[in-house]
């Protein structure tokens, strides 16, 4: 008689721990708002360096010209209070609003990093150069300025409610950056930390943001047995604050859109738009370029097999993978260089990127669903790099880990 097979246990859920963070210290420094920084994706050169300007904006940690130099000068706010680290661990819940409107509220503590695989998804691909860089800054720091931000569903949503009970008291510190106010809470007392805990029973999370910070950490981490087995994370509950979702535009400085809208003719269907660029719908990009606009549909069948040759199949529906594979390397012939493209999350910074004669071109790109992104992702494909945007993204500098404090 054959043995009945054993039911598989359920994966222990991921552990969010408390840890004791460094803020800066609002008595000595003033207003956090005029310290901490807008999320990487929302900074260009010239914006870091005039941040850098301030002599203790987290800016001069996140992109100082070399880590030794970024971890002196963290030693230093340490030393002059500056920055102090909170007495006892804590798990922080962090809220950011618009107005009177919670855009999204969720859990920074220090996460232990899975290694069994699906239970951290991440969705897009990284850049080897750009994760070996990043392992180099935070090893040389020795902190972390900025959490992954990862997405969950909580089928019970017990801290969400637990969350809505924390936050009606006063918070640990308040910052603004843009349109955004960034509230944030210190939860250190021993039976609140013991509910939360209990409460948290995540198995699974999205990366939606830090791929290349994860994957630094695990390449730091090697075998195990080091302090960066374990990153700090914001964990957002995505049933109760869904995320905002935008695509990321591709904008080609050197390329003029009337040869660009030529050449894509030879493998899609290409069509003018009268009036103002508008966004893209579901199967379609937009060229732009000198006041002018083309809607691209219908990729040739052979031509983006080819294009899509090394690839899952799956990314023949996915607007990254037509635009930069089947358009920029196959149509245009863009060089893989510096400058030859920009990624852009605003539609009208990319039209006016754009828009005077000579200034190139820009492919604008729809906006992927979440389950779309949570269905790929299960399934182990991993997107094109720049597919996605999830926001909004959490504040750098506000609650940072560091290493090695006694």
């Amino acid at each position: 008689m054959p043995t009945p097979a054993r039911p598989r246990p359920n994966p222990a859920p991921l552990q969010l721990r408390p840890f004791r963070a460094v803020r800066y210290d609002t008595e000595r420094v003033g207003d956090p708002s005029d310290l901490v920084a807008p999320p990487y994706d929302q900074l260009g050169p010239a914006r870091a360096r005039a941040l850098r300007r301030h002599p203790h904006h987290a800016a001069r940690l996140l992109y100082a010209d070399a880590a030794h130099l970024a971890a002196r000068e963290l030693g230093r706010w340490l030393r002059r209070g500056v920055l102090r680290r909170d007495e006892r661990p804590a798990l922080y819940v962090y809220q950011q609003q618009r107005d009177a409107r919670i855009l999204q509220r969720g859990l920074i503590g220090d996460l232990l990093l899975p290694r069994q695989a699906g239970r951290l998804l991440p969705h897009e691909e990284v850049s080897a150069r750009v994760v070996n860089r990043r392992a180099t800054h935070m090893s040389g720091l020795r902190a972390q300025v900025e959490p992954l931000f990862l997405a969950h569903r909580d089928r019970a949503a017990t801290s969400a409610q637990w969350m809505e009970r924390v936050t009606r008291r006063a918070p640990v510190t308040v910052a603004r950056t843009g349109e955004i106010t960034h509230s944030l809470w210190a939860c250190d007392d021993p039976e609140e930390l013991a509910l939360v805990t209990a409460g948290l029973s995540v198995e699974q999370a999205l990366i939606a943001d830090g791929h290349h910070r994860h994957a630094a950490c695990l390449q730091l981490s090697g075998d195990g047995d080091s302090p960066w087995d374990s990153s700090l994370a914001l964990m957002v509950d995505t049933g109760t604050f869904s995320p905002q979702l935008s695509a990321i535009h591709r904008v080609l400085p050197s390329l003029e859109p009337e040869k660009a809208a030529h050449a894509a003719a030879e493998v899609a269907r290409v069509r003018p738009i009268r009036g103002e660029p508008r966004p893209p719908e579901p199967g379609e990009l937009m060229l732009i370029g000198e006041g002018r606009a083309w809607s691209i549909t219908e990729p040739d069948p052979g031509a983006l097999r080819e294009a899509l040759a090394d690839h899952p199949h799956q990314w023949a529906q996915l607007p990254a993978a037509v635009s930069d594979h089947l358009l920029l390397r196959l149509a245009w012939s863009t060089p893989d260089l510096p400058g030859a493209v920009t990624y852009l999350h605003d539609i009208r910074q990319v039209t006016e990127a754009v828009s005077a004669p000579g200034g190139g071109s820009a492919l604008l790109l729809p906006a992927l669903s979440e389950e779309t992104v949570w269905d790929l992702a299960g399934a182990g494909v991993l997107l094109p790099r720049k597919s996605t945007s999830f926001g909004p993204k959490p504040a750098a500098g506000l609650v940072m880990r560091v290493l090695g404090l006694a």
